[in-house]
């Protein structure tokens, strides 16, 4: 599983490095997106949904981290 943790981005939306890596991942990859970034993560899930990809969320406090295959 690849991990992409966006906690702490400030120069740009951790919605970048989130999408290079999903747009990267071949068919089969497993994927976790880490953020601490309630609009990010919003977002992120709403892409997925609308992709119907399914995903498992998880919370940790201040990160939420969502899980995937593509």
């Amino acid at each position: 599983m690849k991990t992409i943790n966006t906690c702490g981005q400030k120069h740009y939306s951790p919605l970048i490095p989130a999408m290079k890596a999903i747009c990267e991942a071949q068919k089969g990859d497993k994927l976790e997106i880490i953020v601490d970034d309630t609009n990010a993560f919003s977002d992120l899930k709403e892409y997925l949904a609308e992709q119907q990809i399914g995903f498992r969320e998880i919370y940790d406090g201040e990160q939420m981290t969502l899980q995937f295959t593509k």
